[in-house]
């Protein structure tokens, strides 16, 4: 995927702003997951990122994903981006980001996605570092989901008196 950064995309320093960066992050993560499921998916998380380095305005912003991992129902996506200069071809790397999409049914219920086939010895590596991830964000999860915060229901015309 590639986006030419315009000035609306641009903060007063003629860069583009994160958050547009990271939109294209998850629109290219989530048709990698798409189609590789073939069905609804949803963001479940994004890792922890940086911005290495600023893409200006007039730069192309280069977006490169793919899958790493599957599980049951998740997947993991990693996003490349680079930033390229239109009058010299010069790429450089300016993020990376690992994305967990989980498909869903119809009703909105996780569902199974295919398995991911490796077939390079640098994918069953990256598929390896994926499980680690995995199971890192998974220990980082907290035991207990909190309750969700109920409204309190209306009380009638002779309680408030």
């Amino acid at each position: 995927m590639v986006e030419l950064v315009l000035p609306n995309d641009a903060n007063t320093l003629g860069n583009v702003l994160g958050g547009r960066v990271l939109h294209w992050i998850d629109l290219a993560a989530a048709i990698v997951a798409h189609r590789h499921c073939r069905s609804e998916t949803v963001t479940v998380s994004l890792d922890q990122m940086a911005f290495l380095a600023p893409i200006r305005v007039g730069q192309l912003a280069v977006i490169a994903a793919r899958m790493t991992y599957t599980g049951r129902t998740s997947m993991e996506i990693r996003v490349d981006v680079t930033c390229e200069d239109l009058m010299t071809g010069e790429r450089r790397p300016t993020s990376t980001a690992y994305l967990t999409f989980v498909a869903i049914d119809k009703q909105g219920r996780p569902a199974p996605v295919p398995p991911l086939i490796l077939e390079t010895e640098e994918e069953r590596r990256e598929a390896r570092a994926a499980e680690s991830r995995r199971e890192a964000r998974l220990r980082a999860r907290p035991e207990h989901r909190p309750e969700p915060v109920r409204t309190p229901e209306p009380r009638g015309e002779s309680e408030h008196r």
